[in-house]
């Protein structure tokens, strides 16, 4: 696919093919991308423009990638486009979210083999029978990272949406009705957490034929508030971070052998 726009650039990454690796690791905030590339064996800025910033390095002698893509479905799925039109093909999201499950934990791990389409992006990729899935290797390779780092982790679906506050602050919407009872179903089918990218990356993997996969740090969980449980707050990313970047590297040394 040509680029849109702009003739030797992408038009919001401001990228070419030679910026950047095949395998990126994303995330929300661009604050985290220089923490992230810390953990490469190399690394160097590459760009920012609005609310991506991108540093690429080495890792296991492979160039590799971390490019923010901002909050929510719509960012993400034009940071995922241009960096496929840049030639990468496997992505790993690391995020933050909300616990659902009242067994996830503040501190907690969260890896999402799937994804709640309560979001807007995705439905102008597939339709919503089609299921938004994280690639199997990807998966296997964050459980294997979590589980050799010693960390608390669920592996399952996670629940996306558009609106933070329609999570946060439901009774206030006019549409409380919806958000509440589903809210309650997703919580009784066993969703893990909550968050507002990983439904549009799966999807738009699916339908680019591309590997992508979420690693979430859980800041805390409501449904464990609701219910009068211990509800400890967990902000630090450090875990998340830790286990996205081994399991990249898991992923480069299977695809060399």
């Amino acid at each position: 696919m040509s680029v849109v726009y702009s003739k030797d650039e992408e038009f919001h990454l401001k990228i070419t093919a030679e910026d950047i690796g095949q395998y990126v690791l994303m995330c929300g905030d661009p604050g985290r991308c220089e923490k992230i590339a810390a953990y490469f064996d190399e690394s160097w800025f590459v760009k920012s423009n609005r609310e991506y910033t991108i540093y690429t390095g080495m890792m296991e002698g492979v160039k590799v990638s971390v490019c923010s893509h901002g909050i929510g479905g719509p960012s993400t799925a034009i940071a995922l486009e241009e960096l496929i039109h840049c030639g990468a093909h496997t992505f790993i999201r690391i995020g933050t979210s909300g616990g659902m499950d009242k067994d996830v934990l503040g501190g907690d791990l969260a890896i999402g083999t799937g994804a709640i389409r309560m979001e807007g992006t995705s439905k102008e990729y597939a339709p919503i029978e089609f299921p938004a899935v994280a690639h199997y290797q990807v998966v296997n390779a964050l459980a294997e990272a979590a589980a050799a780092e010693g960390v608390r982790y669920h592996v399952g679906v996670l629940q996306c949406k558009d609106s933070f506050y329609g999570q946060h602050d439901p009774a206030s919407m006019p549409v409380s009705y919806e958000l509440e009872s589903k809210w309650d179903a997703w919580v009784r089918c066993g969703a893990l957490a909550s968050e507002m990218e990983s439904a549009a990356l799966f999807i738009v993997g699916s339908v680019r034929k591309v590997r992508t996969g979420s690693v979430m740090a859980v800041l805390a969980n409501q449904t464990r508030r609701a219910l009068g449980l211990d509800d400890p707050m967990c902000l630090d990313t450090e875990a998340a971070v830790r286990v996205g970047v081994a399991a990249m590297r898991i992923l480069i040394r299977q695809d060399k052998a």
